[in-house]
C-alpha cells in the first residue's frame, strides 16, 4: 500500500431527494440507508486497504463538519476540509487535490463520492487500484465506470475506446450526459457504454495542469492552496471567485488525456426513495417513527 496514494471523499451534498428523512442538518451521506452503516462511514471503510487511513481527506461544507467528525472519529480534524459554500464538484476535487499536493507534490489521488451504494468492497478496491496504477504510469485523468443495468436517463455515460496499456484501462472516446430514453435504451442494448459513477484518479500534478488549461479562473482562485495553509479567510475569498461547475463538464469532457477503468461491482447512487426499491427494500421499508 503506497504512502504516496491519497483519497478524497466528497461529502458536501444536501441529499434533498430523501426528504423528509434527509434534512439540511443530516443529509443523505450521514444516513444508514443500505446496511445499517451511514453511507459516509461505509465509503471510508471501503477505502481502507487501498490507502492509509491518515491519507484520507473529506471535503464537506462548514455546517456538516461536526457530522463528519461524529461518523469518522479517527479522522484528524485537519483532514476535514470545509467549503464555505457549495460550488459543485470541480472546486471540491481541486481543493482536496491541492491540499494533498502541498505536502506531497508527486502524490496520486483517488476521489470518490460519499453517498453511493457499493456492496462488493473487494471488487471496488480492485477497480480503484487499476485506476491509480493507470494514473501513476500515464499522464491520464482516470475514471471508474460501471456497466449499466437499466436504461437510466439521470446518469452520465462513457463510451470507451482503445486500451490505454495499463490493466483494463481504456481511453475515453466520448461522454454522453443524461441521454433521452431512446438513446439510453440503445446504450444498454449495445453493451459498450459505462455509467460514470463519479470515481476519479490522477496524479496531483496532472490534475493541476488540467485545471490551469481548462479552468483558469478556478486555478487562479485556488493558487494560494498549492503552497499555503487553508485559512478560513483565504478559503472564503477563493470560493467567492471560483466558478460553480462540475468536474465532469469543467475538466473531463474537455481534456484529451482521459481514460476509464470498467468496474466489476454493483453500484447505485441512491438518488431517490425509488432507488431503495431496486435494492430490495421497497416492501415494509421504513426509518424512524412511522404512522401508516
Amino acid at each position: 500500500m503506497s504512502s504516496r496514494r491519497h483519497a478524497v471523499i466528497l461529502a458536501g451534498g444536501v441529499g434533498e431527494r430523501f426528504w423528509p428523512l434527509s434534512r439540511r442538518d443530516r443529509p443523505k451521506q450521514f444516513l444508514p440507508l443500505a446496511d445499517g452503516t451511514s453511507l459516509l462511514r461505509a465509503t471510508f471503510e471501503r477505502l481502507l486497504g487501498l490507502v492509509p487511513a491518515e491519507n484520507i481527506r473529506v471535503v464537506t461544507n462548514a455546517e456538516q463538519a461536526r457530522l463528519v467528525r461524529r461518523e469518522l472519529p479517527e479522522l484528524p480534524p485537519r483532514r476535514i476540509l470545509k467549503e464555505p459554500r457549495g460550488r459543485n464538484t470541480a472546486p471540491a476535487v481541486v481543493l482536496g487535490t491541492y491540499d494533498i499536493a502541498r505536502t506531497d507534490p508527486g502524490a496520486s489521488v483517488v476521489v470518490v463520492p460519499s453517498d453511493a451504494w457499493v456492496p462488493r468492497a473487494g471488487a471496488y478496491r480492485t477497480a480503484l487500484r487499476t485506476a491509480l496504477r493507470a494514473a501513476e504510469r500515464t499522464d491520464s485523468l482516470v475514471l471508474v465506470g460501471v456497466r449499466p443495468t437499466r436504461p437510466e436517463t439521470g446518469y452520465g455515460y462513457i463510451l470507451p475506446g482503445e486500451p490505454l496499456g495499463v490493466g483494463s484501462a481504456l481511453r475515453v472516446r466520448r461522454f454522453e450526459e443524461k441521454p433521452k430514453p431512446a438513446k439510453a435504451k440503445r446504450f444498454l442494448a449495445g453493451g459498450k457504454h459505462l455509467w460514470n459513477c463519479g470515481v476519479f484518479a490522477w496524479r496531483a500534478e496532472v490534475l493541476a495542469a488540467a485545471v490551469e488549461n481548462h479552468l483558469p479562473d478556478l486555478a487562479r482562485a485556488f493558487t494560494p492552496f498549492r503552497s499555503g495553509p487553508l485559512l478560513p479567510k483565504t478559503l472564503e475569498q477563493a470560493y467567492r471567485r471560483a466558478p460553480s461547475i462540475s468536474v465532469d463538464y469543467g475538466l473531463l469532457e474537455r481534456a484529451a488525456n482521459v481514460a476509464v477503468v470498467p468496474g466489476e461491482f454493483p453500484w447505485d447512487d441512491l438518488g431517490s426513495w425509488g432507488a431503495l426499491e431496486r435494492l430490495g427494500r421497497g416492501d415494509g421499508f421504513s426509518h424512524g417513527d412511522v404512522v401508516a
